[in-house]
């Protein structure tokens, strides 16, 4: 069996670097088929580790790279639908145009472990060679988070993320990091096909028992917190969420997910709601045709009045916002930027601190060299006529009685490392979403993401997105409670506590560059003692 797979994967190896990608994207949620997606990451491997050299070993990363990213940002496309000035078919083009750019960091990776792996003419001894291959993997992958602002979604450490009650194998997240543990990934994947390969079958029994059992292994007894909270889902769907006939039913329905319980009257609650909760403009002094839409018959006073009244006593409500930039030119006051924020109101109605989102999305919240493409039509990608403008990073909102929060808006959860202000630590991450847009494989892969920066950050997490999937994550990463995808609900507890930091959150990814080089010199131990 072994070697008539080892033949076909010789005769069409591009064939075979795709159906690896897809394998290995089955690893991700909704599916979660981690021992195929092992499988497909191990036959990737192997296809590299028998290519001619660097650049038949490049094409064969890349093309495992653009399957692979083809299939897991699927959901890209589904957004399209939702784009009034651009076609939907033009969503099932752009997802793999986006995978031809993300592919070539495999590409990379598979290029540099072979060449490193050259004075060999066979090329490296398998448990060898995973090892150079998950170092290549780290480096290129940390990279992709940040070149060019960055795309982290999809790292490969994600499948290794168990079910809602338990944190799966990515419970080592915390002494890793992500990019760290998807290189540990590669060499497993590398380590298994050996044994397959070598039919050394107790090794095999023994890797795949302890892969098992770090996947399903229970997480134990939850810690418990103090402070109060009340979570709302309130099923704003993305076709109407923009539509201003149906704001004021849209603000009833949040409304009453959010007042108080007759049982928690006098103490302490925190409320939340997700990104694009609130279509009203609530900060003064805009010119009033931007308040012309709102809810409360055009003014924010009396907006953030009566959120203040539906939140009630001794509760403080984080909602995602939008400010304005005005600027006057021309004697002709007019906004020429807007940030997508997270603004705290007291029961009075008056407005606390904000934070604004630092990773913006291109092409989403943003037009890249605006002066060149808008000529071109690109503007329809984004809506309406203005940026957003990003805000300066990860802050800690001091809330007093309600906490130390910090804010991560949306996209932004997934950004590993940078989620928590590492000089004044929260005591609590707060992700409000509109996961509308994302279709059935956006918002579980998005969810997977959060639980991972609660474990690595050692920090609970709080989702709050319009028709789900909102979450209240613990530091082990643990779903306690939960709401699936269209429905509106409430959740009502007490926000998990924040466990010690972590060795992620104390190096960051100064420990993503020590586990890479760690396995850089066990690679070189390994090719002394192997001659590979």
């Amino acid at each position: 069996m072994v070697q008539t797979i080892a033949r076909l994967l010789e005769r069409h190896p591009h064939l075979a670097a795709l159906a690896c990608g897809l394998l290995a994207a089955c690893g991700f949620q909704p599916l979660g088929i981690w021992p195929v997606a092992l499988a497909g990451l191990g036959g990737f491997a192997w296809l590299v580790r028998a290519s001619s050299g660097r650049r038949g070993a490049f094409l064969r990363g890349w093309l495992f790279g653009v399957a692979h990213f083809t299939f897991t940002n699927n959901w890209i496309a589904t957004a399209f639908t939702y784009q009034a000035e651009m076609p939907a078919a033009l969503g099932w083009a752009a997802v793999p145009l986006l995978s031809l750019y993300l592919a070539v960091f495999p590409g990379f990776a598979a290029a540099i472990a072979r060449g490193l792996a050259r004075p060999d003419s066979r090329g490296a001894r398998l448990p060898a060679f995973g090892l150079i291959l998950g170092a290549c993997w780290i480096a290129t992958e940390w990279v992709r988070s940040w070149l060019f602002t960055g795309y982290a979604w999809g790292p490969l450490s994600m499948m290794l993320v168990g079910p809602f009650d338990r944190p799966g194998a990515a419970r080592l997240l915390p002494f890793f990091g992500t990019y760290a543990l998807s290189g540990l990934v590669v060499v497993l994947a590398v380590l298994l096909l050996w044994t397959v390969t070598a039919r050394r079958w107790l090794p095999l029994a023994g890797l795949a028992a302890v892969a098992t059992a770090l996947m399903y292994w229970p997480a134990g007894a939850p810690e418990q917190g103090t402070l109060r909270f009340t979570l709302a889902q309130p099923d704003l769907r993305q076709d109407d969420l923009n539509d201003a006939s149906k704001f004021e039913d849209q603000f009833l329905t949040i409304a009453s997910l959010s007042v108080p319980r007759r049982d928690t009257e006098g103490e302490p609650r925190l409320v939340l709601w997700p990104e694009s909760a609130v279509p009203d403009y609530l900060e003064p002094g805009y010119p009033q045709r931007y308040y012309t839409r709102m809810t409360a018959g055009g003014d924010p006073a009396l907006a953030r009045s009566r959120i203040g009244r539906v939140i009630g006593e001794d509760s403080l409500l984080l909602t995602g916002v939008v400010h304005l930039e005005i600027e006057n030119k021309d004697g002709y006051p007019r906004a020429t930027g807007a940030y997508n924020s997270v603004s705290a109101i007291y029961p009075d109605g008056a407005l606390g601190l904000s934070y604004a989102k630092a990773h913006l999305v291109p092409y989403g919240e943003y037009l890249p060299m605006r002066a060149l493409l808008e000529p071109l039509g690109l503007n329809r990608l984004v809506a309406g006529s203005i940026d957003f403008i990003p805000g300066p990073g990860p802050r800690t909102l001091d809330l007093g009685e309600w906490g130390r929060a910090g804010v991560q808006i949306c996209y932004e959860i997934v950004f590993s490392g940078e989620v928590a202000d590492r000089a004044d630590r929260p005591d609590y991450i707060f992700n409000p979403s509109n996961d509308g847009w994302f279709g059935a494989f956006g918002p579980p892969q998005h969810l997977t993401q959060a639980r991972m920066r609660a474990m690595e950050e050692g920090l609970p997490v709080l989702r709050a997105t319009t028709t789900g999937i909102s979450a209240v994550i613990d530091t082990r990463g643990v779903v306690r409670s939960h709401i699936g995808m269209h429905r509106a609900e409430r959740i009502d507890g007490i926000v998990p506590p924040a466990a010690s930091p972590t060795w992620f959150a104390r190096l960051g990814h100064w420990l993503t560059l020590i586990w890479g080089a760690l396995l850089l010199a066990a690679w070189l131990v390994a090719r002394r003692f192997s001659k590979g």
